[in-house]
């Protein structure tokens, strides 16, 4: 433990701006304390958004956000899939840390959450919808419930109509009606209680849209029914809702579904808003809304970016990124400064003037981005897939009984209609754990390392003037690459100490 000890010492003095930043400016008193609630819509791409210029979508609440608040042009998931994305919203820190590496990986209870945090400052805490960061029921050291929400309806991953879900950990239960305004509708009154009782609140609303596979109300299928002709013609897999197994369909009847869905959920916002509107907390609550990553194949017609949910590309984590909060923003901006979803928790934290976690974070606070539009990111964002399937022979982290999850969902993982759950242990750092796609961004170029030692091959993208991700300056900018290569290197060596539980040890101490 010493060599790993010393390693994690070397990687904090070379990549210091990981810990936190936060950037200072005038703090509010405690009377002051804004609300938050953290909207999120499962694989909502970047364009998926009428603002973004889609020419069939409509998501007029959205739309309106991004017109009066703060519209992040370049906002992206940690990951490019989703209980990764996730674990980075709740904790400040990339998934690789804890061993979050894929869908159906939990996090690990030592974490320290945005919800704890705030629940120990005084908040009320409630999460609703999509979990996925382990079970939901009441016994497991992962829920939302262990992880410092005080409430919660939860569902341990995707939902589709008519959702089974989790109140407080107990016994799975079915609520008929369209996902998105169940799950407003109990998170609103959720806010009641808060409001009656004159608590700041934390509210995490976690959609089940537009996640395949796919369903709608009538209505809103109504809206969709003039699609283009040409996708007719396509076919494209996904889940069937009546089997639960893979089948294909047109493109043209699947983007009809997928649209509904996202209509619905901005549905779903507008009612919330209102709510906030008519019980005067509009002004002080700041909403945040983004996607968890990129579009997923079966939805992409109109991106334009290289890539998808699943890849590193702009097209796997670049997403819808809004805040709207009156009493901070009371012009609408814009910013084309790189932000991601791991800044969520220090930003947070800094508005409520609460101590960040005493361990490495990869987000920094967003505070200072609220007065200045052209704000530019101090340092650079990491991205990484690890190459989990290295990691399927080492010790459990948790008891097989604690991963098993409860809640039912239509898509099938052989005959099992629920979600099991995943997480290792990782003493020792091997020279193949650095494999995996690797990513590092600064302001203007995008490192994409992928491979292993001798295979090892790099991609520099200048993603402010190749968007696509098309022209392949490796060669070109040598001197960039090799300097980004090393920021990422330094990077990796942190995650990798984080990943053996080091920094669990040095909290404790």
């Amino acid at each position: 433990m010493k060599s790993t000890r010393h390693c994690f010492l070397f990687a904090i003095a070379v990549f210091a701006w990981m810990g936190s930043g936060s950037i200072h400016a005038p703090r509010l008193t405690a009377d002051d304390r804004p609300n938050f609630i953290l909207l999120m819509g499962d694989d909502h791409g970047w364009d998926e958004v009428g603002y973004n210029g889609h020419p069939h979508v409509r998501t007029p609440v959205l739309d309106e956000m991004a017109a009066t608040g703060l519209r992040f042009d370049r906002f992206y998931a940690a990951h490019p899939s989703c209980s990764p994305t996730r674990g980075s919203v709740m904790t400040g820190r990339h998934p690789n840390r804890y061993g979050t590496f894929a869908p159906g990986y939990s996090i690990r209870p030592e974490e320290i959450t945005v919800a704890k945090l705030l629940q120990d400052s005084g908040y009320v805490c409630g999460h609703f919808g999509k979990w996925h960061l382990g079970p939901v029921k009441a016994s497991s050291p992962t829920s939302p419930l262990a992880m410092g929400f005080h409430e919660a309806l939860s569902h341990d991953n995707f939902f589709e109509l008519n959702p089974w879900l989790s109140h407080n950990g107990g016994p799975p239960q079915q609520y008929a009606g369209e996902s998105s305004q169940i799950i407003v509708d109990q998170a609103i009154a959720f806010l009641q209680t808060a409001k009656q009782q004159d608590q700041p609140f934390l509210l995490v609303i976690w959609f089940g849209s537009p996640h395949e596979p796919y369903s709608g109300l009538p209505a809103d299928l109504a809206l969709y029914d003039n699609l283009p002709a040409q996708y007719e013609q396509q076919q494209v897999a996904l889940t069937s809702n009546e089997t639960g197994r893979p089948t294909k369909r047109s493109r043209r009847a699947v983007l009809r579904e997928r649209y509904a869905e996202i209509t619905a959920m901005d549905r779903s916002i507008g009612t919330l808003r209102t709510w906030l509107t008519n019980n005067h907390l509009r002004d002080n609550t700041l909403v945040w809304y983004c996607g968890d990553n990129g579009t997923s194949a079966d939805g992409i017609v109109t991106s334009p970016f290289r890539g998808q949910k699943g890849n590193h590309y702009e097209g796997g984590v670049r997403v819808p990124g809004i805040i709207e909060w009156p009493h901070a923003i009371n012009q609408p901006r814009a910013t084309d400064a790189n932000t991601v979803t791991s800044d969520i928790l220090p930003t947070l934290c800094d508005l409520a003037n609460i101590p960040l976690p005493a361990r490495p974070l990869d987000g920094i606070s967003l505070r200072a981005i609220f007065e200045q539009p052209m704000w530019e990111r101090p340092k650079p964002i990491c991205f990484w897939t690890f190459n989990s399937t290295l990691d399927k022979q080492r010790e459990p982290y948790l008891t097989p009984d604690d991963q098993r999850g409860t809640t039912p969902l239509v898509k099938l993982i052989g005959n099992l209609k629920t979600r099991n759950f995943s997480n290792y242990r990782h003493p020792i750092v091997r020279d193949t754990d650095t494999s995996g796609t690797r990513v590092i961004l600064d302001n203007r170029f995008k490192l994409i390392v992928t491979g292993h030692g001798d295979n090892t091959t790099r991609e520099l993208y200048d993603v402010r003037k190749d968007a696509a991700e098309q022209s392949n300056l490796v060669d070109r900018r040598a001197e960039v690459a090799a300097q980004l290569a090393s920021q990422l290197e330094a990077w990796q060596h942190s995650v990798l100490n984080s990943l053996t539980g080091a920094d669990y040890e040095e909290s404790a101490q």
